[in-house]
Protein backbone atom coordinates (compact mmCIF):
# COMPACT_ATOMS: atom_id res chain seq x y z
CA UNK A 1 0.00 0.00 0.00
CA UNK A 2 2.77 2.67 0.72
CA UNK A 3 4.40 1.98 -2.40
CA UNK A 4 1.31 2.57 -4.39
CA UNK A 5 0.61 5.39 -2.66
CA UNK A 6 4.38 7.14 -3.26
CA UNK A 7 3.34 5.89 -6.96
CA UNK A 8 0.19 8.37 -7.15
CA UNK A 9 1.73 11.14 -4.65
CA UNK A 10 5.79 11.27 -6.19
CA UNK A 11 4.53 12.21 -9.93
CA UNK A 12 2.40 15.42 -8.33
CA UNK A 13 4.99 16.26 -5.99
CA UNK A 14 7.66 15.96 -8.70
CA UNK A 15 5.83 18.14 -11.50
CA UNK A 16 4.55 20.59 -8.98
CA UNK A 17 8.63 21.18 -7.24
CA UNK A 18 9.46 21.55 -11.58
CA UNK A 19 7.30 24.29 -11.56
CA UNK A 20 8.44 25.74 -8.12
CA UNK A 21 11.54 25.84 -8.62
CA UNK A 22 11.74 27.14 -12.10
CA UNK A 23 9.66 30.05 -10.97
CA UNK A 24 11.82 30.78 -7.83
CA UNK A 25 14.91 30.75 -9.81
CA UNK A 26 13.73 33.48 -12.14
CA UNK A 27 13.86 31.08 -15.28
CA UNK A 28 11.15 32.47 -17.99
CA UNK A 29 7.57 30.52 -18.01
CA UNK A 30 4.73 32.00 -20.26
CA UNK A 31 2.03 30.82 -17.66
CA UNK A 32 -0.93 32.80 -19.67
CA UNK A 33 0.32 31.08 -22.54
CA UNK A 34 0.28 27.59 -21.37
CA UNK A 35 -2.36 28.12 -19.08
CA UNK A 36 -4.24 29.34 -22.47
CA UNK A 37 -3.08 25.83 -23.97
CA UNK A 38 -4.06 23.80 -21.41
CA UNK A 39 -7.88 24.82 -21.01
CA UNK A 40 -8.72 25.29 -25.01
CA UNK A 41 -6.68 22.39 -26.91
CA UNK A 42 -5.13 20.02 -24.05
CA UNK A 43 -8.30 20.07 -21.38
CA UNK A 44 -11.35 19.80 -24.47
CA UNK A 45 -8.66 16.80 -26.29
CA UNK A 46 -7.96 15.04 -22.79
CA UNK A 47 -11.82 15.30 -21.73
CA UNK A 48 -13.12 14.12 -25.31
CA UNK A 49 -10.45 11.23 -25.47
CA UNK A 50 -10.79 9.84 -21.90
CA UNK A 51 -14.47 9.74 -21.86
CA UNK A 52 -14.92 8.04 -25.89
CA UNK A 53 -11.94 6.00 -25.16
CA UNK A 54 -13.12 4.37 -21.78
CA UNK A 55 -15.93 1.94 -21.08
CA UNK A 56 -17.60 4.30 -19.17
CA UNK A 57 -20.87 3.59 -18.60
CA UNK A 58 -23.36 6.71 -19.26
CA UNK A 59 -25.29 6.08 -16.24
CA UNK A 60 -21.82 6.52 -13.69
CA UNK A 61 -21.59 9.43 -16.11
CA UNK A 62 -24.56 11.36 -14.81
CA UNK A 63 -24.65 9.87 -11.64
CA UNK A 64 -21.23 11.79 -11.01
CA UNK A 65 -23.07 15.01 -12.70
CA UNK A 66 -25.57 14.88 -10.50
CA UNK A 67 -23.34 14.44 -7.06
CA UNK A 68 -21.56 17.01 -8.24
CA UNK A 69 -24.34 19.39 -8.03
CA UNK A 70 -25.60 18.26 -4.95
CA UNK A 71 -21.87 18.48 -3.16
CA UNK A 72 -21.49 22.47 -4.78
CA UNK A 73 -25.08 23.17 -3.18
CA UNK A 74 -23.76 21.65 0.01
CA UNK A 75 -20.53 23.67 0.00
CA UNK A 76 -22.60 26.91 -0.67
CA UNK A 77 -25.17 26.08 1.80
CA UNK A 78 -22.23 25.86 4.56
CA UNK A 79 -20.26 28.59 3.64
CA UNK A 80 -22.77 31.14 3.02
CA UNK A 81 -23.45 31.30 6.86
CA UNK A 82 -20.26 30.28 8.49
CA UNK A 83 -18.57 33.52 6.50
CA UNK A 84 -21.39 35.39 7.31
CA UNK A 85 -20.72 34.72 10.66
CA UNK A 86 -17.06 35.74 10.76
CA UNK A 87 -17.60 39.09 9.49
CA UNK A 88 -16.09 37.80 5.65
CA UNK A 89 -16.82 38.96 2.56
CA UNK A 90 -19.04 36.56 0.32
CA UNK A 91 -17.70 37.79 -2.85
CA UNK A 92 -14.24 37.05 -2.12
CA UNK A 93 -14.23 33.61 -0.21
CA UNK A 94 -17.24 32.10 -1.21
CA UNK A 95 -16.07 30.80 -4.95
CA UNK A 96 -12.64 30.09 -3.19
CA UNK A 97 -14.16 27.59 -0.52
CA UNK A 98 -16.51 26.43 -3.05
CA UNK A 99 -14.49 25.80 -6.03
CA UNK A 100 -11.46 23.41 -5.40
CA UNK A 101 -8.46 22.75 -7.60
CA UNK A 102 -10.38 19.66 -9.46
CA UNK A 103 -8.37 20.02 -12.65
CA UNK A 104 -4.55 21.05 -11.99
CA UNK A 105 -4.77 18.48 -8.92
CA UNK A 106 -7.83 16.33 -9.02
CA UNK A 107 -7.37 15.04 -12.46
CA UNK A 108 -4.27 13.79 -11.99
CA UNK A 109 -4.41 12.47 -8.66
CA UNK A 110 -7.78 10.66 -10.05
CA UNK A 111 -5.62 9.60 -13.05
CA UNK A 112 -2.94 8.39 -10.78
CA UNK A 113 -5.08 6.39 -7.98
CA UNK A 114 -8.09 4.87 -10.40
CA UNK A 115 -6.74 4.95 -13.67
CA UNK A 116 -8.37 5.81 -16.78
CA UNK A 117 -11.96 4.78 -15.60
CA UNK A 118 -10.94 7.69 -12.36
CA UNK A 119 -9.77 10.19 -14.90
CA UNK A 120 -13.22 9.73 -16.85
CA UNK A 121 -15.61 10.12 -13.75
CA UNK A 122 -13.47 13.35 -12.26
CA UNK A 123 -13.79 15.03 -15.88
CA UNK A 124 -17.50 14.87 -15.12
CA UNK A 125 -16.63 16.18 -12.40
CA UNK A 126 -14.41 19.00 -13.48
CA UNK A 127 -17.06 19.52 -16.15
CA UNK A 128 -19.87 20.85 -13.61
CA UNK A 129 -17.15 22.46 -11.34
CA UNK A 130 -16.67 24.34 -14.82
CA UNK A 131 -20.25 24.86 -15.26
CA UNK A 132 -20.86 26.19 -12.15
CA UNK A 133 -17.77 28.41 -11.41
CA UNK A 134 -17.96 30.03 -14.93
CA UNK A 135 -22.24 30.97 -13.95
CA UNK A 136 -22.77 31.11 -10.20
CA UNK A 137 -19.09 31.61 -8.85
CA UNK A 138 -18.52 34.88 -11.61
CA UNK A 139 -21.98 35.77 -10.31
CA UNK A 140 -21.26 36.18 -6.89
CA UNK A 141 -17.27 37.47 -7.65
CA UNK A 142 -18.46 40.30 -9.73
CA UNK A 143 -22.46 40.85 -8.94
CA UNK A 144 -23.47 39.14 -12.38
CA UNK A 145 -23.07 36.09 -14.14
CA UNK A 146 -20.32 35.86 -17.07
CA UNK A 147 -22.70 33.75 -19.98
CA UNK A 148 -20.58 34.52 -22.46
CA UNK A 149 -17.12 33.44 -20.77
CA UNK A 150 -19.44 30.37 -20.09
CA UNK A 151 -20.05 29.82 -23.59
CA UNK A 152 -16.59 30.04 -24.78
CA UNK A 153 -15.27 27.80 -22.84
CA UNK A 154 -14.10 24.49 -25.44
CA UNK A 155 -14.09 21.69 -22.44
CA UNK A 156 -18.04 21.79 -22.54
CA UNK A 157 -18.58 21.71 -26.38
CA UNK A 158 -15.43 18.62 -26.38
CA UNK A 159 -17.83 17.29 -22.71
CA UNK A 160 -20.98 17.16 -25.26
CA UNK A 161 -19.20 15.86 -28.37
CA UNK A 162 -18.15 12.68 -25.66
CA UNK A 163 -21.35 12.55 -24.88
CA UNK A 164 -22.82 12.19 -27.63
CA UNK A 165 -20.65 9.08 -28.76
CA UNK A 166 -20.99 7.49 -25.44
CA UNK A 167 -24.96 7.69 -25.22
CA UNK A 168 -25.29 6.48 -28.42
CA UNK A 169 -22.56 3.55 -28.66
CA UNK A 170 -20.64 4.84 -31.54
CA UNK A 171 -16.34 5.53 -31.62
CA UNK A 172 -14.82 8.69 -33.10
CA UNK A 173 -13.02 7.83 -36.36
CA UNK A 174 -9.70 6.61 -35.32
CA UNK A 175 -7.68 9.97 -36.40
CA UNK A 176 -10.00 12.03 -34.55
CA UNK A 177 -8.89 9.66 -31.58
CA UNK A 178 -5.38 9.50 -31.85
CA UNK A 179 -4.79 13.55 -32.40
CA UNK A 180 -7.16 14.20 -29.15
CA UNK A 181 -4.67 11.55 -27.60
CA UNK A 182 -2.11 12.72 -28.44
CA UNK A 183 -2.98 16.32 -27.49
CA UNK A 184 -4.28 15.79 -24.39
CA UNK A 185 -1.47 13.71 -23.14
CA UNK A 186 0.13 17.03 -22.34
CA UNK A 187 -2.33 18.60 -20.27
CA UNK A 188 -1.67 16.49 -17.02
CA UNK A 189 1.94 17.47 -16.52
CA UNK A 190 1.26 21.27 -17.84
CA UNK A 191 -1.31 21.86 -15.11
CA UNK A 192 0.74 20.21 -12.64
CA UNK A 193 3.75 22.50 -13.68
CA UNK A 194 2.07 25.65 -13.69
CA UNK A 195 0.22 24.86 -10.57
CA UNK A 196 4.32 24.88 -8.97
CA UNK A 197 4.67 28.21 -11.33
CA UNK A 198 1.73 30.07 -9.51
CA UNK A 199 2.29 28.93 -6.24
CA UNK A 200 5.61 30.14 -6.04
CA UNK A 201 4.52 33.26 -7.23
CA UNK A 202 1.72 33.98 -4.53
CA UNK A 203 2.27 35.54 -1.40
CA UNK A 204 0.40 34.59 2.17
CA UNK A 205 -1.54 37.01 4.13
CA UNK A 206 -3.47 37.25 7.04
CA UNK A 207 -1.79 33.48 8.07
CA UNK A 208 -4.58 32.97 10.82
CA UNK A 209 -7.32 33.31 8.95
CA UNK A 210 -6.18 31.66 6.04
CA UNK A 211 -4.76 28.43 7.84
CA UNK A 212 -8.31 28.55 9.43
CA UNK A 213 -10.62 28.73 6.25
CA UNK A 214 -7.31 26.22 4.04
CA UNK A 215 -8.56 23.94 7.43
CA UNK A 216 -12.46 24.56 6.95
CA UNK A 217 -12.37 23.80 3.05
CA UNK A 218 -10.14 20.46 3.44
CA UNK A 219 -11.90 19.16 6.28
CA UNK A 220 -15.66 19.95 4.83
CA UNK A 221 -14.55 19.01 1.51
CA UNK A 222 -13.44 15.57 2.64
CA UNK A 223 -16.89 15.51 4.96
CA UNK A 224 -19.48 16.45 2.65
CA UNK A 225 -17.49 14.26 -0.72
CA UNK A 226 -18.12 11.44 1.97
CA UNK A 227 -21.59 11.89 2.89
CA UNK A 228 -22.76 12.65 -0.64
CA UNK A 229 -20.71 8.78 -2.01
CA UNK A 230 -22.98 7.82 0.97
CA UNK A 231 -26.38 8.80 0.07
CA UNK A 232 -25.77 8.03 -3.69
CA UNK A 233 -24.81 4.67 -2.96
CA UNK A 234 -21.04 4.70 -4.52
CA UNK A 235 -18.51 2.59 -3.89
CA UNK A 236 -14.77 1.36 -5.79
CA UNK A 237 -14.12 4.38 -8.23
CA UNK A 238 -17.01 6.48 -8.30
CA UNK A 239 -16.64 6.43 -4.34
CA UNK A 240 -12.99 7.39 -4.63
CA UNK A 241 -12.83 9.75 -7.04
CA UNK A 242 -16.28 12.05 -5.78
CA UNK A 243 -14.58 12.08 -2.59
CA UNK A 244 -10.81 13.26 -3.99
CA UNK A 245 -12.03 15.73 -5.74
CA UNK A 246 -14.63 17.47 -2.86
CA UNK A 247 -11.59 17.13 -0.60
CA UNK A 248 -8.79 19.45 -2.96
CA UNK A 249 -7.69 22.80 -1.75
CA UNK A 250 -8.59 26.06 -2.89
CA UNK A 251 -8.20 26.45 -6.51
CA UNK A 252 -5.62 28.96 -8.27
CA UNK A 253 -8.55 30.18 -10.33
CA UNK A 254 -10.14 31.77 -7.28
CA UNK A 255 -7.25 34.31 -6.94
CA UNK A 256 -7.28 35.11 -10.77
CA UNK A 257 -11.22 36.32 -9.79
CA UNK A 258 -10.57 38.07 -6.95
CA UNK A 259 -7.77 40.14 -8.48
CA UNK A 260 -9.67 40.85 -11.70
CA UNK A 261 -12.88 42.03 -9.17
CA UNK A 262 -10.45 43.55 -6.33
CA UNK A 263 -11.97 40.84 -3.62
CA UNK A 264 -9.05 40.76 -1.53
CA UNK A 265 -7.20 38.86 -4.04
CA UNK A 266 -4.10 38.50 -1.26
CA UNK A 267 -5.64 36.81 0.87
CA UNK A 268 -7.21 34.83 -1.22
CA UNK A 269 -3.71 34.18 -2.11
CA UNK A 270 -3.11 32.91 1.31
CA UNK A 271 -6.25 30.42 1.13
CA UNK A 272 -4.78 29.33 -1.90
CA UNK A 273 -1.32 28.40 -0.78
CA UNK A 274 -2.09 27.11 2.38
CA UNK A 275 -4.63 24.81 1.91
CA UNK A 276 -2.19 23.55 -0.64
CA UNK A 277 0.74 23.26 1.56
CA UNK A 278 -1.87 21.47 3.93
CA UNK A 279 -3.55 19.17 0.94
CA UNK A 280 -0.08 17.76 0.37
CA UNK A 281 0.80 16.92 4.05
CA UNK A 282 -2.86 15.28 4.17
CA UNK A 283 -2.58 13.34 0.71
CA UNK A 284 -1.16 10.16 1.93
CA UNK A 285 -3.98 9.82 4.77
CA UNK A 286 -7.04 10.64 2.09
CA UNK A 287 -5.51 8.53 -0.62
CA UNK A 288 -4.86 5.67 1.90
CA UNK A 289 -8.86 6.22 2.70
CA UNK A 290 -10.22 6.59 -1.09
CA UNK A 291 -8.01 3.98 -2.39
Amino acid sequence: MLSQLFSVIAPVFVCAAIGYVWKRQNRPYDADLISALSVNIGTPCLAFYTLTSTNLDPGAFNEMALATLVTLAAFVALYVPALKAVGLSQKAFLPALTFANVGNMGLPLALLAFGEQGLALAISYFAINVVVMFSFGVAVAAGAASWRKLVRLPVLYAVGAALAFLYTGTTPPEWVASTTRILGGLTIPLMLITLGVSLAGLGIRSLPRSFGLSVLRLLSGFAIGWATAEIFGMEGAARGVLILQCAMPVAVFNYLFALQYNNQPEEVAGTVVISTALSFLTLPALLWYVM
